[in-house]
């Protein structure tokens, strides 16, 4: 009992700090754990009584991040972080309805200017992928960004 209660322990400490998937806090916690069926069962006690949760923690990383990056890298962080696909789908119809707005301040903080030539398009195009933009916004972006100034 006082390893499960230590476990727990554990767990709400990491907790109180930021969200964890449950994955996450599995991964965290599993080199003090004595069996894996222990874990387990703390992490469903965890999660019963609302400590974990997988929601909160796609509302905290779609938050913390739609203003920087694009659904495509916001959406593979949450499968890292083993977040079911019916809540990251979710998540991803409100972000796509602002994904573009996004991508546009983000390109005239950086850029600013319509490329010139194809060098310059490219260093764009890169900068707005590695962002985690769809190619169909890019173009959008790079395209249409002459035309709304």
């Amino acid at each position: 009992m006082n390893i499960k209660l230590s476990l727990q322990t554990r767990a709400v400490s990491l907790l109180a700090r930021r969200e964890y998937s449950r994955l996450e806090l599995e991964k965290k916690l599993a080199s003090h754990a004595q069996t894996p069926e222990a874990l387990s069962e703390v992490l469903d006690v965890l999660e019963q009584r609302g400590l974990l949760s997988a929601e909160r923690l796609v509302e905290q990383v779609v938050h913390g991040r739609r203003h920087k990056y694009g659904a495509q890298r916001i959406r593979h962080e949450l499968k890292e972080k083993g977040i079911a696909d019916h809540l990251i789908s979710t998540a991803m119809v409100d972000l796509k309805e602002t994904e573009l707005q996004t991508a546009r301040e983000i390109w005239r903080k950086k850029f600013g200017v319509i490329p010139e030539n194809l060098k310059e398009r490219s260093k764009q195009a890169r900068f707005l992928a590695g962002r985690g933009f769809s190619a169909e916004i890019i173009r959008q972006i790079l395209v249409c960004s002459d035309e709304e100034e």
